[in-house]
């Protein structure tokens, strides 16, 4: 699909996504200096005048509201086929649809998570403003600088079924996500802020619990839900908090968003922690000024609808974070010189590689789960130059290989913004298999840190991480994994 090369007064880059009535593309404000997204109405919907109503209500509804946890839009407009569109924050960092793929969040963050899109909500219901359609597709994380540095701030967006609370307290349009709406809702009923207070509890227990409280598949089935089962997160002070706010009947649940985030932050110890360091690196080439694009040549959309580029490039950002704090972390220290080798082998004795000799003083054959939601444990190895080489803040020299399951390789892999510069992703055969390996460089402790990720077979992915204090080393280590079996 060819993108537009320009919006109105914006050049575009390429398209974030499409759903059945809009598309959004990145675009990039020459005025401001700054990517946005922006929003078009899908062109099969531009002259049905109820819906094209309700994507105009969406940019004012959203326009209403100055905070930081709510998507801002600043702009709006039409394209000369009429159809409108509205000019928005660009969410760098994708969504919490995209962030659950690859890993449940842990407690400290689901809670910050829900504490932050809770502000969001609030600051919808104190401008008079329902959203209606809270789940984790709605829920975008940005990226924010500030003196701490770069952090990612979780907002609510996509107010496609928002109502005003006085529009919303007269029978209205039915719509929302049966897994996550509000029995009220599903029965068309007047709304007011205990319906959001239901579809966030709801996404607080899939959070904390690791699934949902209700297997709805229509709005129908959500009209008289059954008690959620227990959420069994040893917790039972912050269950009785979700569950309280899951209460079929609004008046048994809290008084508003706010009362709700709150008894939930107590109940979990009484602290939430600061947005998240960002996990995705902004792409010069997408969010700077850049040549504008002509009408004569037009700028390809090489994106698939869903944004293969974040989807496919965030999961193996992340489980790279998760798999170094998790203990699997490349290391970072001076490599003892050695001039004899050894070769170790996993317990499986499906993975062997042969490191210097100073690398295989603590050697880790066991299993391990890869940080990916519904993964089992796989075959794997790490090895380096001392115990508690491979922890975070005292790291050494050594190498990490894991098998996980997928049936694509990852746009890009793990990245280390630590290091100083990275080069171009290799792509490669390795054994006739498919590769991708890159070269950082300029790293902290240790200068080289490779990554490599092999398509081994049609559902199963080869990791390999190596960190060392030469380019040449690490190669060596790096050509020498091998599997079996596979």
């Amino acid at each position: 699909m060819s993108a537009p090369s320009r919006l109105g007064r914006y050049p575009v880059r390429r398209r974030i996504g499409s759903g059945a009535f809009a598309t959004v593309w990145l675009a990039y404000d020459e005025h401001l200096d700054s990517p946005v997204a922006i929003k078009v109405l899908a062109d099969n919907w531009s002259g049905d005048l109820h819906i094209r109503q309700r994507f105009v209500e969406e940019g004012r509804f959203l326009r209403k509201v100055e905070s930081p946890h709510v998507v801002t839009v600043y702009d709006a407009g039409e394209l000369p086929d009429e159809r409108p569109y509205l000019v928005m924050a660009y969410a760098d960092q994708g969504t919490l649809a995209d962030r659950l793929e690859l890993a449940a969040l842990e407690p400290s963050q689901a809670l910050t998570v829900l504490t932050q899109v809770g502000r969001g909500l609030t600051a919808l219901h104190d401008r008079g403003v329902l959203h209606r359609d809270v789940k984790p597709a709605n829920v975008l994380f940005r990226t924010v600088e500030s003196a701490r540095g770069a952090q990612v701030v979780a907002m609510v967006g996509d107010l496609g079924l928002g109502k005003a609370m006085d529009m919303s307290s007269r029978l209205t349009m039915v719509g929302g996500t049966p897994t996550y709406v509000a029995p009220e809702q599903a029965q068309g009923e007047g709304l007011d802020g205990r319906a959001d207070q239901f579809s966030l509890a709801a996404l607080g227990y899939y959070l904390l619990a690791g699934r949902q409280p209700f297997d709805h598949t229509t709005l129908a089935a959500a009209e008289d839900p059954a008690p959620p089962p227990p959420m069994g997160i040893g917790n039972p002070e912050a269950e009785a908090v979700v569950l309280k706010a899951l209460s079929k009947d609004r008046e048994d649940r809290f008084d508003d968003v706010e009362a709700f985030t709150s008894a939930l932050v107590e109940a979990l110890g009484g602290h939430v922690e600061e947005a998240p360091l960002v996990w995705v690196p902004a792409d010069p080439e997408l969010t700077e000024a850049v040549a504008r694009p002509t009408d004569t040549d037009p700028m390809r959309d090489t994106a698939d609808p869903v944004s293969p580029r974040r989807r496919r490039r965030l999961p193996w950002l992340v489980a790279g974070i998760a798999v170094l704090a998790g203990g699997f972390g490349i290391g970072w220290a001076a490599e003892q010189s050695s001039t004899t080798e050894r070769t170790v082998e996993d317990e499986t004795g499906r993975i062997e590689v042969t490191v210097p000799e100073s690398w295989a003083t603590q050697v880790d054959p066991e299993q391990w789960v890869p940080p990916l939601d519904g993964q089992t444990e796989q075959p794997a190895l790490a090895t380096g130059s001392r115990p508690g080489w491979n922890s975070v803040d005292d790291p050494a020299p050594g190498v990490f290989v894991g098998l996980l399951q997928s049936e694509k390789l990852p746009a890009r892999v793990p990245q280390h913004f630590a290091c100083e510069s990275n080069g171009q992703p290799i792509e490669d055969l390795q054994d006739g298999d498919l590769s991708r390996t890159v070269f950082f460089e300029g790293c902290p402790g240790t200068d080289v840190i490779v990554e490599r990720v092999v398509q081994l077979t049609s559902n199963r992915l080869l990791w390999i991480q190596v960190a060392s204090d030469d380019e040449r080393t690490a190669s060596r280590v790096l050509e020498s994994v091998k599997t079996y079996g596979y």
